[in-house]
């Protein structure tokens, strides 16, 4: 299944001197793939990712752990961009070890990738600092958009997992009975158009389409919004946004 690609080697100069190489592609040059550590406990399914994995050219399967406590000290010593992780494990479950993981390797973004649709596991792993939930249901081709998707700053949610977040968010606001809430950052009218559509699961380039503006804009304005608000993340921000009542789901 994997393409083998052999060495390109460069021309020897005609002239005394050194040799001249040529220039890297511009993949190599711009950008250095993406460093993944793997971490579930059956063998077999990680074997299965890895080999899925390496047939993308941007993206390097770079270890492999079969349980939490395993997960953490490979995170600590590899410094993965994405640890792609089960929830349930021996030793030491996902949850524990996507806090203890953003403790050692404080850059790496954490991708829960798992069977559990159970809503307590979704929340808690939000909680513990995982950038994305993914059901183990979703195609190959889907797992690798998503580990692009996590390195450039966004948060993935499978679809199902992503109603039950907003419904439950839903069911916090209609419990709480604060009559008055500590005032929120102002977030300009624009900057609140992009939020209410990031809390509806769209990424950058249909926010752009949507409103008709170019996608970098979109970034800055994601960027600006989780600066006023002092969160780290775009799930942060919807979850805040929920709570302090600056968005409505009806």
């Amino acid at each position: 299944m994997v393409d083998s690609f052999g060495p390109v080697m460069p021309m020897p100069d005609a002239h005394p001197g050194p040799v001249a190489e040529a220039d890297p592609p511009a993949r190599e040059r711009c950008q250095e793939p993406i460093r993944v550590l793997v971490v579930d406990d059956h063998e077999l399914f990680r074997r299965g990712l890895e080999i899925v994995l390496a047939q993308e050219e941007d993206i390097e399967v770079v270890g492999e752990a079969g349980d939490g406590a395993e997960a953490v000290d490979k995170a600590a010593d590899l410094l993965p961009d994405i640890v792609l992780m089960d929830v349930r494990m021996p030793k030491r479950g996902g949850i524990e070890a996507c806090t203890a993981i953003k403790e050692v390797a404080p850059s790496a973004r954490i991708i829960m990738l798992t069977i559990s649709d159970e809503e307590a596991d979704l929340y808690d792993a939000i909680k513990a600092g995982a950038t994305g939930y993914l059901l183990k249901e979703i195609s190959t081709d889907e797992v690798s958009a998503a580990i692009r998707a996590v390195a450039d700053g966004q948060s993935q949610i499978s679809p199902s997992m992503a109603a039950k977040l907003l419904t439950e968010f839903k069911s916090m606001i209609q419990r709480t009975d604060e009559s008055k809430l500590v005032p929120a950052p102002k977030l300009t009218d624009r900057e609140l158009e992009v939020l209410k559509l990031v809390a509806t699961g769209m990424n950058n380039r249909d926010i752009a389409k949507e409103l008709f503006i170019s996608e970098n804009t979109v970034k800055n304005h994601v960027r600006n919004i989780l600066e006023k608000l002092q969160l780290h993340s775009r799930m942060e921000a919807v979850v805040y946004a929920m709570r302090e009542k600056i968005l409505e789901i009806r």
